[in-house]
């Protein structure tokens, strides 16, 4: 089984944009990813919606705030 790298509810971050990729990594669902360099200065591959995938690009800011989805801003 695939580990999700998905945000949970409660986690609060804001980065930029280093890289974007996608992968159907259980063979029948497509994920979307970033890698996000974040604010504290660490980078993480977190697992974003389609539309925000096809929103960003390399070097936007995106914003997670406790209780809502990552958006780009």
């Amino acid at each position: 089984m695939v580990r999700s790298r998905k945000p949970g509810q409660d986690d609060q971050w804001e980065g930029v944009v280093a890289a974007k990729s996608r992968g159907m990594l259980d063979g029948s669902n497509m994920y979307h990813f970033a890698e996000v360099r974040r604010a504290d200065g660490e980078s993480a591959r977190i697992r974003i919606s389609r539309r925000l995938w096809k929103s960003v690009e390399v070097g936007d800011r995106i914003v997670k705030r406790p209780g809502a989805d990552p958006v780009k801003e």
